[in-house]
């Protein structure tokens, strides 16, 4: 799995020209599904998610998670993350699960996620056409890969 998080002031998805969901302070959060990931990859992710130490205290310094500040956080399906552009100028998505196995994970992500959160999680639609509003603050943006764990 790979995710991109962004620390954002707010945000908003839209489908079919209509607001979906929207957030306040909190986590905007891509996520890609490759062939290969499983429940352990969404239980390593949501971990580092919740316990990300982004948000300022009051001294200014990155020290407080999403869970300290009660922020929100929107979780929305890319599979274009998993793009390779290693030959030509066209990406393959060779390596992104397909949907039939990508969905069922997409939704227990955001099962665990909501869960160890206590909080409900906003969503885009898995596999439409969305168009993202966002604020991101600082900016900040975290990759993250569970096959790449650095």
């Amino acid at each position: 799995m790979r995710a991109v998080i962004q620390r954002v002031e707010f945000a908003s998805v839209m489908v079919d020209g209509k607001i979906k969901s929207e957030i306040g302070t909190g986590l905007l959060i891509f996520i890609g599904i490759e062939e290969d990931d499983n429940d352990q990859d969404i239980s390593w992710l949501c971990t580092k998610i919740l316990k990300l130490r982004i948000f300022n205290d009051k001294d200014g310094i990155m020290n407080l998670s999403v869970y300290d500040i009660n922020g929100d956080m929107m979780v929305i399906s890319q599979f274009t993350l998993h793009a390779s552009t290693k030959k030509g100028n066209r990406p393959s998505y060779i390596k992104a699960a397909k949907p039939e196995y990508a969905m069922p994970l997409y939704v227990r992500f955001i099962e665990k996620l909501s869960r160890e959160f206590h909080k409900e999680i906003k969503t885009g639609e898995f596999g439409a056409m969305m168009k993202i509003t966002l604020l991101n603050d600082g900016p900040v943006t975290i990759l993250m890969d569970t096959k790449n764990k650095e």
